[in-house]
Protein backbone atom coordinates (compact mmCIF):
# COMPACT_ATOMS: atom_id res chain seq x y z
CA UNK A 1 0.00 0.00 0.00
CA UNK A 2 1.30 3.46 -0.91
CA UNK A 3 1.51 5.79 2.07
CA UNK A 4 0.19 9.30 1.45
CA UNK A 5 2.12 12.28 2.73
CA UNK A 6 -0.12 14.31 5.05
CA UNK A 7 1.67 15.35 8.24
CA UNK A 8 4.96 17.27 8.15
CA UNK A 9 7.05 18.51 11.07
CA UNK A 10 9.13 21.60 10.28
CA UNK A 11 12.11 22.16 12.58
CA UNK A 12 13.31 25.69 11.81
CA UNK A 13 14.59 28.45 14.12
CA UNK A 14 13.98 31.46 11.85
CA UNK A 15 10.39 32.75 12.38
CA UNK A 16 10.10 34.24 8.86
CA UNK A 17 11.24 31.07 7.12
CA UNK A 18 9.06 29.00 9.43
CA UNK A 19 5.95 31.05 8.58
CA UNK A 20 6.61 31.09 4.81
CA UNK A 21 7.27 27.34 4.77
CA UNK A 22 4.24 26.52 6.91
CA UNK A 23 1.93 28.72 4.81
CA UNK A 24 3.26 27.37 1.51
CA UNK A 25 2.85 23.74 2.57
CA UNK A 26 -0.59 24.22 4.12
CA UNK A 27 -2.15 26.58 1.57
CA UNK A 28 -0.59 25.25 -1.62
CA UNK A 29 0.04 21.64 -0.63
CA UNK A 30 -2.84 20.97 1.74
CA UNK A 31 -0.50 19.38 4.30
CA UNK A 32 -0.92 19.42 8.07
CA UNK A 33 2.12 21.21 9.46
CA UNK A 34 3.51 21.27 12.98
CA UNK A 35 6.45 23.58 13.69
CA UNK A 36 9.32 23.48 16.16
CA UNK A 37 11.72 26.34 16.87
CA UNK A 38 14.75 24.20 17.68
CA UNK A 39 16.06 20.65 17.83
CA UNK A 40 14.96 19.96 21.40
CA UNK A 41 11.39 21.08 20.66
CA UNK A 42 11.48 19.19 17.37
CA UNK A 43 12.33 15.89 19.06
CA UNK A 44 9.53 16.37 21.60
CA UNK A 45 6.96 17.34 18.97
CA UNK A 46 7.99 14.50 16.65
CA UNK A 47 7.15 11.98 19.38
CA UNK A 48 3.68 13.48 19.91
CA UNK A 49 2.77 14.48 16.32
CA UNK A 50 4.34 11.41 14.62
CA UNK A 51 4.72 13.12 11.23
CA UNK A 52 5.05 11.33 7.92
CA UNK A 53 8.04 13.54 7.07
CA UNK A 54 10.40 15.91 8.89
CA UNK A 55 11.88 19.04 7.30
CA UNK A 56 15.01 19.85 9.28
CA UNK A 57 17.06 23.05 9.26
CA UNK A 58 20.81 22.52 9.66
CA UNK A 59 21.93 25.75 11.30
CA UNK A 60 20.13 26.24 14.61
CA UNK A 61 21.40 27.46 17.97
CA UNK A 62 21.75 24.97 20.82
CA UNK A 63 21.29 21.76 18.88
CA UNK A 64 22.13 21.90 15.18
CA UNK A 65 20.45 19.76 12.53
CA UNK A 66 23.06 17.00 12.60
CA UNK A 67 22.78 16.56 16.36
CA UNK A 68 18.98 16.76 16.19
CA UNK A 69 18.92 14.02 13.53
CA UNK A 70 21.31 11.82 15.51
CA UNK A 71 19.22 12.21 18.67
CA UNK A 72 16.02 11.35 16.79
CA UNK A 73 17.61 8.12 15.57
CA UNK A 74 17.94 6.97 19.19
CA UNK A 75 14.16 7.12 19.77
CA UNK A 76 12.30 4.06 18.52
CA UNK A 77 8.97 5.81 17.81
CA UNK A 78 10.50 8.41 15.46
CA UNK A 79 13.75 6.98 14.11
CA UNK A 80 12.13 5.66 10.93
CA UNK A 81 10.53 8.96 9.92
CA UNK A 82 12.08 10.25 6.67
CA UNK A 83 14.02 13.51 7.03
CA UNK A 84 14.64 16.17 4.37
CA UNK A 85 17.30 18.76 5.15
CA UNK A 86 16.48 22.42 4.40
CA UNK A 87 19.63 24.52 4.29
CA UNK A 88 21.61 27.19 2.47
CA UNK A 89 24.70 24.98 2.85
CA UNK A 90 24.43 22.98 -0.36
CA UNK A 91 27.97 22.43 -1.59
CA UNK A 92 28.39 18.89 -3.00
CA UNK A 93 30.40 17.73 0.04
CA UNK A 94 27.72 19.14 2.39
CA UNK A 95 24.90 17.41 0.49
CA UNK A 96 26.88 14.15 0.58
CA UNK A 97 27.26 14.54 4.36
CA UNK A 98 23.47 14.98 4.81
CA UNK A 99 22.68 11.94 2.66
CA UNK A 100 25.36 9.89 4.43
CA UNK A 101 23.83 10.96 7.73
CA UNK A 102 20.55 9.43 6.59
CA UNK A 103 18.50 12.28 5.11
CA UNK A 104 16.48 11.26 2.06
CA UNK A 105 17.07 14.56 0.23
CA UNK A 106 18.04 18.24 0.54
CA UNK A 107 16.01 21.36 -0.26
CA UNK A 108 18.19 24.42 -0.74
CA UNK A 109 17.40 27.80 0.76
CA UNK A 110 16.21 30.14 -0.45
CA UNK A 111 13.38 28.14 -2.01
CA UNK A 112 10.37 29.14 -4.09
CA UNK A 113 7.34 28.98 -1.75
CA UNK A 114 4.99 28.33 -4.67
CA UNK A 115 7.06 25.30 -5.75
CA UNK A 116 7.83 23.92 -2.28
CA UNK A 117 4.82 21.59 -2.06
CA UNK A 118 5.63 20.12 -5.47
CA UNK A 119 9.25 19.67 -4.45
CA UNK A 120 8.27 17.94 -1.20
CA UNK A 121 5.77 15.70 -3.04
CA UNK A 122 8.41 14.73 -5.62
CA UNK A 123 10.87 13.81 -2.87
CA UNK A 124 8.17 11.84 -1.03
CA UNK A 125 7.10 9.95 -4.16
CA UNK A 126 10.71 9.17 -5.10
CA UNK A 127 11.76 7.83 -1.69
CA UNK A 128 8.64 6.90 0.24
CA UNK A 129 5.65 6.64 -2.05
CA UNK A 130 6.40 3.20 -3.41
Amino acid sequence: MIKTLQKILLIEDEPDIQEITKSALELVGGFTIETANNGFEGITKAQKFLPDLILLDMMMPGMNGVTTYEEMQKIESIKGIPVVIMTAKVQPNEILMYITLGAIDVISKPFDPMQLSNQVNQIWNKYCGK
